[in-house]
């Protein structure tokens, strides 16, 4: 009894056993791991750029994210082909990421230039969409100004890693005749418009192999080119399999030239 008549409440327990606390974290680590999973694979997804095909509006070193939600895709659940609608389909002008038909574990960026029933032709490099000319985008380039190849009506069959064929055009870069895009299919360019390996060379794209629409640069990180003016920073040590050091060479040198190896300008960038 207290001083004032009543009954002292009783302590509660504050100590649980030591399982029930690593309990309670395994599971909220595992709510954590789905959400993100489910994020990733259904939302936004981030994606590095290896190659110049897109230069200059992105280049290689470039770390974008790419919405994934708004072309529709299927729910990442087990045993399940629960697709989401597409809010809206892909335009001329948006840069899409994709499966790459000769290897579907290749993912590819391009943009869109022209969808199903459109009519695209290339005269001289011109692009004409609908008999209208395609602007270059802003930061696209040619890069061969002294060779305009006339078109030859000639390609080859090429194995793809699922096991079937594709053909590959060899006389289309930089003139085409006019064709109409089929029923369910994209045709996607590179801005780097003379080093892109694009529908010119492997035709139409199906629109059942686009994963998302890229939106910005959230990372820019510079390889080392002897040739680039740009690089600033001399070469970085090789990584040597014998040599376990070389890792933490390659890393200190990564983290004494950091300012000097991102692109810290880029950072953030609206892809357009």
């Amino acid at each position: 009894m207290s001083l004032f008549g009543k009954k002292k409440p009783r302590k509660v327990k504050q100590n649980r056993a030591f399982y029930e606390v690593l309990w309670d974290y395994i599971q909220s680590l595992g709510v954590a791991l789905i959400l993100a999973l489910m994020i990733k694979t259904s939302v936004v997804e981030a994606y590095k750029i290896p190659s110049g095909s897109m230069e200059n509006t992105l280049l290689v070193g470039d770390f974008l994210l790419a919405n994934k939600f708004i072309y529709g895709m299927r729910l990442p659940i087990p045993f399940t082909n629960i697709r989401l609608p597409a809010l809206a389909e892909p335009k001329p002008g948006e840069v899409i990421i994709f499966k790459y038909p000769g290897d579907l574990s290749q993912n590819y960026i391009k943009r869109c230039v022209a969808v199903e029933g459109q009519r695209i032709k290339i005269v001289n490099k011109q692009v004409f969409v609908d008999g209208q000319p395609v602007s270059l985008p802003p930061h696209g380039q040619y890069t061969d100004s002294f060779h305009d190849y006339p078109y030859q009506d000639v390609g080859r069959w090429e194995p793809t890693k699922q096991g079937g064929r594709l053909f590959m055009y060899v006389g289309r870069r930089d003139n085409m005749p006019e064709t109409v895009v089929p029923k369910g299919m994209l045709f996607m360019m590179g801005d780097n418009r003379d080093n892109s390996a694009d529908s010119r060379f492997w035709g139409f794209l199906d629109r059942r192999l686009v994963l998302g629409e890229a939106m910005m640069i959230h990372w820019s990180w510079q390889s080392y080119d002897s040739g680039d003016p740009a690089v600033k920073f001399p070469k970085p040590p090789e990584i040597e399999a014998s040599n376990p050091f070389s890792i933490v060479e390659n890393i200190a040198f990564n983290i004494y030239h950091l300012p000097e190896r991102v692109r810290w300008s880029r950072i953030g960038d609206i892809i357009r």
